[in-house]
């Protein structure tokens, strides 16, 4: 039986916005529409692809007059029908899903209707995703950054959040006074707090500028100072928040990740003592490794890592992507290419496809899959907005098999812990799916631009086992809703998308 619906969050939100800024509060209104639209698109697409337990089966059509899209089939006899989802697609809204002949326009509400297993909690943050959605796009800015603007002013005009996830805004336990406070696309700056640890755990150098005497200052997010931290936080200084929202730029200087311990998508984020323990020695191999390649690609160093020794008050420090980027150069991450005016889109995004295919399967060639979605990965423009080469950070999530490193005389010496792998498949998942279902996907904007890309660069890739499964098999990519419906399960979940060359397709 459907659940009762969840709390109004459109609602709570409109009023809590006339209080706060009462100027955007038609705005707000009017976006509201296509906001819903826009996460109901992504959830469309997961009922459409993901492997979720209580589908039976789909297929087009449905035997009713229009004998068009999709028909998604429960396990307990209701039917879904809606259009037929392009995988790769980032426009084109769906404006609603009829369940078993009712419309519904609203996410939040069509999730309360199917009544799946912790679906109470996911539709909640779809309403919020909506909702913090539509106050992003009231709020957003016309007008590009320049030329040599720097990456956080890149960043800080993504409105949109993730391309393919339903939680693409869901922010909860922001209020809306704290969006405005510490979202990027708020344009906001952001004072840090510190809190003094005199038994830190330090990898790597910790700034000087981040010690008091012998004890370690740890940076912390002040909604973290707020909400979760029960300890004395020091008054810290401004920075600009980036898109992960926990990560923001010190003016002229480094990149701090903070432990901001909130669930924003699929999962709640925090800092491990094992990756403060390994962030120097993986920084440190990465650096080696790329050096070595010879490639169009830099590393952004880990400078520092340090944890008073729970996950909730820990910190990252490193380098500023910024420093790859030279002269007449911006230096641009990946998810902000759609708002760029690029110069005859489809030799553009040609050219681009080439550049991260080359660098993305030589590396995996030689032993390491990087997680290069559009938030990981940037690209340096030259004057004239063509890519140059790429630049990586967070090394957090990436995976190293030792047995790829050893066939090419490598040794992972000091690597340990969940980024050591050797098996196959878990090293093509995680750089086909971010690079191909994610970067390149939602930089193409549809099935048939990532295509025609494809095609245009495949015949001049080096070919190796895995070029040849990334062109000829399904696209794994991850199961973000499932993951989310799956709370118990820990890791991530799977699924695949259709070949964008063609083939057999998952239905």
């Amino acid at each position: 039986m459907p659940r009762p619906s969840t709390p109004d969050t459109e609602a709570a939100f409109g009023e809590e916005l006339s209080g706060v800024r009462p100027e955007l509060s038609v705005p707000y209104a009017a976006a509201l529409p296509g906001a819903r639209a826009a996460v109901l698109t992504r959830l469309w697409r997961a009922l459409a692809y993901e492997p979720l337990p209580w589908i039976a089966g789909r297929s087009g059509g449905t035997g009713d007059r229009d004998g068009e899209g999709l028909t998604v089939r429960l396990w307990d006899g209701r039917r879904l029908h809606g259009p037929r989802p392009d995988p790769y697609a980032t426009d084109g809204y769906v404006g609603e899903v009829r369940l078993d002949g009712k419309p519904y326009e609203r996410p939040e509400r069509l999730v309360d209707a199917l009544g799946v297993p912790h679906g109470a909690a996911f539709s909640a943050e779809l309403g919020n995703s909506v909702a913090s959605l539509a106050l992003s796009w009231a709020d957003r800015v016309t007008g590009l950054p320049g030329v040599s603007a720097a990456s956080w002013e890149w960043e800080q005009r993504i409105v949109d959040g993730h391309p393919y996830h339903p939680n693409c805004r869901s922010r909860p336990g922001f209020s809306v006074a704290e969006q405005f406070a510490y979202g990027p696309e708020h344009r906001a700056s952001v004072r840090l707090g510190l809190v003094a640890a005199d038994d830190a755990l330090v990898t790597g150098e910790w700034p000087k500028w981040l010690r008091d005497g012998e004890r370690v200052l740890i940076p912390v997010h002040p909604w973290q100072a707020a909400h979760v931290l029960d300890t004395e936080v020091q008054e810290g200084f401004p920075a600009r928040p980036l898109m992960s929202l926990r990560t923001l730029a010190v003016p002229d200087g480094p990149h701090v990740k903070t432990a901001l311990s909130s669930r924003l998508t699929s999962s709640v984020r925090d800092i491990s003592v094992y990756s403060v323990r390994t962030a120097e020695a993986v920084s440190a191999f990465m650096e080696g490794l790329t050096a070595r390649l010879d490639a169009p690609l830099h590393i952004t160093r880990t400078l520092g890592a340090a944890s008073a020794g729970v996950a909730d008050l820990a910190a990252v420090v490193r380098e500023s992507p910024d420093e790859y980027a030279g002269e007449g150069e911006s230096c641009v991450p990946v998810a902000a290419l759609p708002l760029t005016r690029l110069p005859e889109k489809a030799a553009w995004l040609a050219e681009f496809t080439r550049l991260v295919l080359e660098v993305g399967l030589r590396l995996l060639e030689l032993g390491v899959a990087l997680e290069a979605h559009g938030q990981n990965l940037l690209v340096v423009l030259d004057g004239a907005g063509a890519p140059v080469r790429l630049v990586y950070r967070d090394l957090a999530d990436i995976r190293v098999s030792p047995a790829r490193l050893a066939r090419h005389g490598v040794c992972a010496r000091g690597l340990s812990g969940r980024i050591v792998t050797d098996d196959e498949t878990a090293l093509r998942r995680k750089l086909f799916g971010s690079l191909v279902g994610g970067t390149l996907g939602a930089t193409a904007g549809s099935a048939a631009a990532l295509r025609e890309a494809l095609e245009t660069v495949a015949p001049g890739l080096p070919r190796t086992t895995d070029l040849s499964a990334l062109l000829s098999e399904p696209l794994p990519t991850k199961a973000l809703t499932l993951m989310r419906l799956s709370p118990n399960t820990p890791g991530d979940q799977w699924t695949l998308l259709p070949q964008p060359l063609g083939g057999p397709h998952p239905w």
